[in-house]
């Protein structure tokens, strides 16, 4: 079963379930799901676009003063993939990147990205790589 797939299906269960807050956010999701130019999309082009939405929203809710948490973000992060930890990516490197070929540090990015795809952010393997 697709993720988009998923998605609908669990919008079927909250709309029996009668859980409002679900049924309302699952509902923004399809939409914006909806929008794409095909209507058959791949996980990772669901992730991409649920990563859209939760970045939106909490620019929206940074705008208005309120805290970074709320229950459509937590609706949203169920369906992302879990994302990489630090200690993951570090013995990663460790196990598979081999500094002395590289001319600097940040030429390791590539590798890494590609291992970890959509469970790692490109902010913050920068940023473990400036620190090591």
């Amino acid at each position: 079963m697709t993720l988009q797939e998923q998605i609908k299906k669990d919008l079927a269960a909250a709309m029996r379930s009668k859980d409002a807050e679900r049924k309302d956010a699952l509902r923004v999701i399809l939409g914006e799901l909806g929008r794409a130019e095909t209507k058959e999309l791949t996980d990772r082009e669901v992730v991409k676009i649920l990563k859209k939405l939760l970045k939106n929203e909490k620019e929206v809710l940074e705008k208005r003063g309120q805290k970074q948490d709320s229950e459509f973000i937590r609706i949203v992060e169920a369906y992302l993939p879990r994302m990489a930890t630090e200690q993951e990516i570090k013995a990663w490197i460790a196990e598979n990147i081999d500094f002395s070929q590289l001319k600097n540090k940040m030429q390791a990015m590539r590798p890494i990205m590609q291992h970890f795809g959509e469970r790692a952010d490109g902010e913050r393997v920068k940023q473990i790589l400036q620190d090591m």
